[in-house]
């Protein structure tokens, strides 16, 4: 790579990296798992910088990176998370705790709880805005697998959240 190419990446990093941390924690739930994926996402890009002919499209590339590695991971054997009824220490609630910051922590353990793909839908869907084409297009899927996801996903929420978040209940 030549001393341009290496420029417009490093300015195409600075610009992104917050935003697919964030969205790499949304999909994993730990911030620490979140950057080694951002930084997989990111070296992907890096490795192919120069047959990148679009560059506007960067952002959907390095999303789709960024979903795979964590579907990928998820997979693998040695990080089958595994649920029990118990846990070994319960944080400590604090009442000076904001509304905000205690149902933020309510989605994102109800997150953590959803199956990675359907937990890929739900990020991508509703915390990175996109609609069902743009969703399929990030995870090479059709757009009724995408919908199918999306119930699924919004159920498997409901369930894990129970009463947290009210406004996750169905309409009906």
């Amino acid at each position: 790579m030549d001393q341009r190419d290496e420029q417009e990446f490093a300015e195409y990093f600075v610009a992104r990296r917050e935003a697919v941390r964030r969205t790499a924690y949304l999909l994993c739930g730990d911030w620490h798992r979140a950057d080694d994926f951002a930084q997989t996402a990111f070296v992907a890009v890096h490795r192919r910088w120069r047959k990148i002919r679009d560059k506007q499209a960067l952002d959907a590339y390095v999303r789709r990176t960024l979903v795979r590695a964590v579907i990928d991971e998820s997979r693998r054997p040695w990080r089958r998370e595994k649920f029990t009824d118990e846990l070994p220490e319960s944080p400590t609630q604090d009442n000076e705790i904001g509304e905000t910051v205690a149902t933020r922590e309510a989605l994102m353990k109800g997150l953590r709880r959803v199956p990675p793909r359907q937990r890929a839908v739900l990020v991508l869907r509703f915390l990175e805005g996109l609609d069902v084409t743009a969703t399929a297009e990030v995870l090479k899927c059709s757009e009724g697998t995408v919908k199918s996801q999306t119930a699924r996903g919004l159920t498997a929420l409901r369930e894990a959240l129970g009463d947290a978040i009210d406004d996750l209940r169905p309409a009906s």
